[in-house]
């Protein structure tokens, strides 16, 4: 079993544990309050094995798996050994560095609550499009779209959102995960940012 199923199993068992109890969702969901005033860190990482329902939680994860089956691919391709490791360790750390801006944003409300994987699948998202910047991107599951484009506009369009405030999606998150994601693979190797324009310029 690859890590990117293990990691959707256990993602859904949490998620639909905390369906059932409300007070596993209250115990560790991102509040950025508790993290700061309590101490409580582990809030960070586990809020994203939380979904709000159905519906969040499989939107989630079928993105995550149409895209990690590409990262993997590309983490054998450019990386010697550790593919799994490698993926874990980007799922893993994107949870907490895509939530960093809305901890230090909201540390003083205690009302700011958030739940999902949604900006660990982004990072996901992006680390594909850097290695493949014009695989299209299905917009809708229907509507193809080079990579790159779908990129720029989805880290515009967070940007936009999170400034206006004006629903419960948390697109800081999204925008930040989606940034982790492209520069995480420049960690193991910095030279691939050339393979990166090379490929920009060959469409």
């Amino acid at each position: 079993m690859t890590i990117h199923i293990i990691i959707i199993i256990v993602v859904g068992l949490f998620s639909f544990a905390a369906f059932s109890r409300p007070e596993l969702m209250a115990r560790f969901q991102l509040n950025p309050w508790s993290v700061f005033h309590r101490k409580e860190y582990l809030r960070l990482l586990t809020h994203a094995f939380l979904h709000v329902d159905w519906t969040h939680l499989l939107i989630n994860m079928f993105v995550f798996y149409s895209f990690s089956r590409a990262v993997l691919f590309y983490f054998g391709y450019y990386f010697e050994g550790f593919t799994d490791a490698r993926f874990l360790l980007l799922f893993l750390t994107a949870i907490p560095i895509s939530s960093l801006y809305s901890l230090f944003k909201y540390r003083n409300n205690p009302n700011y609550n958030a739940v999902g994987a949604s900006g660990a699948v982004s990072a996901v998202v992006f680390a594909s499009i850097f290695f493949d910047p014009y695989n299209p991107v299905y917009l809708f599951a229907i509507i193809p779209i080079p990579g790159i484009v779908f990129g720029v506009l989805y880290l515009v369009y967070s940007a936009y959102m999170a400034r206006k405030q004006v629903d419960n999606v948390g697109h800081d998150a999204h925008f930040w995960g989606a940034v982790y994601g492209l520069i995480f693979p420049l960690f193991y190797e910095p030279r691939l940012i050339l393979v990166f324009f090379e490929k920009l310029v060959s469409f």
